[in-house]
């Protein structure tokens, strides 16, 4: 067998998801239950579609704007963050070369290069200050220098993908598809339960999980959400 023809064929498994993929995630994940659970809640309030499209569209909106600033925010505290820690680090490898110069050799020290080739890397590393930092931020801090364009693009994908999300339930109540909110939950449920299994499986497999086990546990989510909604609902109202 030719070696070298195989290592051309070797392919490695690992997840490569960007940003945006997450994002669509943590959206999508919210907006198929947060709105299926109210409308299943003010069904059991014994409320008209009207209400219920009313209420389930106000909740899309302001869900997604709250969700949407919620990773806006995220992404604007990794962005300062990082430029924080990076003023921090210029300013130690400016102040304290030494302390610095032997935080680089402990790095290398523990995958197990020798004396020689250790000092050889410090030296020749701590001859370019810019290098030198970009290398402490990322193996001493664990950072890596994030897109500026992060949290404006963020916010969209994660407001968007609630905003998709929350129709999918909410669009059962319709009048062009139930004429009554009993049939309306119903319909909800049967369209809802297949989206939080599809989302639930790729959502999975895209990481690697086991993808049916996934699929399960999203559906299971959704169901105990919107079950328990329209249990007290039922309780308060009677």
């Amino acid at each position: 067998m030719n070696t070298h023809s195989a290592h051309q064929h070797h392919k490695e498994e690992h997840f490569s998801g960007s940003e945006m993929v997450r994002d669509t995630v943590i959206g999508m994940s919210d907006g198929l239950t947060v709105p299926f659970a109210l409308a299943a809640g003010l069904t059991g309030a014994a409320q008209g579609n009207d209400v219920i499209i009313t209420a389930g569209l106000a909740e899309i909106v302001a869900g997604s704007i709250a969700m949407g600033l919620g990773g806006y925010l995220a992404g604007k505290t990794e962005i300062d963050h990082y430029a924080s820690e990076l003023r921090r680090e210029y300013l130690e490898v400016e102040l304290y070369p030494e302390k610095e110069k032997q935080e680089v050799r402990d790095v290398f020290e523990e995958y197990g290069l020798s004396k020689q080739s250790t000092e050889a890397i410090v030296e020749e590393l701590s001859q370019d200050k810019d290098k030198w930092v970009q290398f402490m931020m990322r193996y001493e801090l664990g950072l890596e220098k994030p897109d500026i364009n992060r949290a404006r693009q963020s916010a969209l994908t994660i407001g968007i993908a609630y905003i998709i999300g929350g129709i999918v339930p909410l669009s059962m109540y319709f009048p062009f598809i139930s004429n009554n909110a009993q049939d309306g939950l119903l319909y909800s449920c049967i369209v809802t339960a297949i989206c939080l299994f599809v989302f639930g499986y790729f959502k999975t497999k895209i990481i690697g999980q086991p993808p049916l086990m996934g699929a399960i546990k999203t559906l299971l989510i959704g169901a105990v959400a919107a079950f328990s909604a329209y249990g007290i609902a039922k309780l308060i109202g009677g």
